[in-house]
């Protein structure tokens, strides 16, 4: 079974702050990072990192060849990242001294996918083969349909959230995975536990894993329910925190494994990331984690 991931790769700019910038406020910053990020490549690479084989599909701009030599650095097939026109995508990422993060995103190249170049791609997987989308690139309605009609499996991340989101069909998705905020937008409900069964009523066959933050997770399928809480440790860098969830969830899912289990492991992964700066270079490989004594916490 192979994972591929059709998504986003940014080169973010991160600012370390004292705290978040105030409307008309002018302020330096304690540090800046230039490094690899989108939700694409930071999921691609804790995929890869937890084991599975991952593809990731991609389009960078002219100055993105870094990233590239990143995704394969970490060990993700690249044969489907290629060059577009123009300014590539990239972040501009405050950090606080809390480890919290605001994020502003240019799509750039990552807007620049094209049908004909989806069915080339998709011709290279099969039934049975997961799919891996986030909302930073153009045509995942399209992206939905046509893995569908292959007989892969789709695990949709609804973020960067917006209301398009609300026309996909999301009926088509194996597993959504969302936090409060998507979820609450995508239900139209509040509170944990309402967003979860609103979802489940709206997608009966979708499977729904409603990330929680400091207070865990909910898995939540037509059948089951499995709560999980999160690790206590010290943040310094939330950024990669729910990309590294989803990989090493996806991960889960490949393997076989039980969703409690499955849900330890990412949470694990997930809670080692938040101690680190940085986006990709955050996420652990899964010796680290199925070592750390987190795994005993949670």
């Amino acid at each position: 079974m192979k994972v591929v991931n059709i998504g986003s790769i940014n080169i973010d700019y991160v600012y370390q702050m004292e705290h978040f910038i105030r409307p008309g406020e002018t302020k330096s910053c304690k540090k800046l990072t230039v490094g690899c990020g989108g939700k694409g490549l930071n999921q691609s690479i804790a995929l890869a990192q937890a084991g599975a084989e991952t593809y990731h599909v991609g389009i960078v701009g002219a100055e993105g060849g870094f990233l590239t030599e990143k995704l394969r650095e970490k060990g993700v097939h690249t044969d489907f990242v290629k060059t577009g026109e123009g300014t590539g995508g990239h972040a501009i990422i405050q950090v606080d001294e809390s480890g919290q993060n605001c994020i502003i995103t240019c799509g750039g190249t990552n807007r620049q996918f094209t049908e004909s170049w989806i069915d080339e791609v998709l011709s290279h997987f099969e039934a049975g083969d997961i799919a891996v989308l986030q909302n930073e690139i153009n045509l995942i309605p399209y992206i939905m349909d046509r893995c569908r009609e292959k007989g892969m499996k789709i695990a949709f991340n609804a973020a960067s959230f917006d209301e398009r989101i609300k026309s996909y069909p999301l009926e088509k998705v194996d597993w959504l995975i969302v936090n409060e905020v998507e979820g609450g937008a995508l239900s139209g409900a509040e509170g944990y536990d309402e967003i979860a069964e609103a979802l489940i009523a709206k997608y009966p066959r979708t499977n729904v894993m409603l990330t929680m933050g400091k207070s865990g997770c909910i898995y939540r399928s037509g059948t089951e329910k499995f709560v999980s809480k999160a690790c206590r440790v010290q943040a310094v860098d939330s950024t990669a925190a729910g990309d590294t969830f989803i990989g090493y969830f996806v991960r889960g899912i490949v393997s076989g494994l039980p969703v409690p289990d499955t849900l330890r492991l990412a949470t694990v992964a997930s809670g080692i990331s938040v101690t680190r700066p940085g986006a990709a270079d955050s996420v652990p490989s899964y010796a680290e984690v199925v070592a750390s004594p987190l795994m005993k916490t949670v």
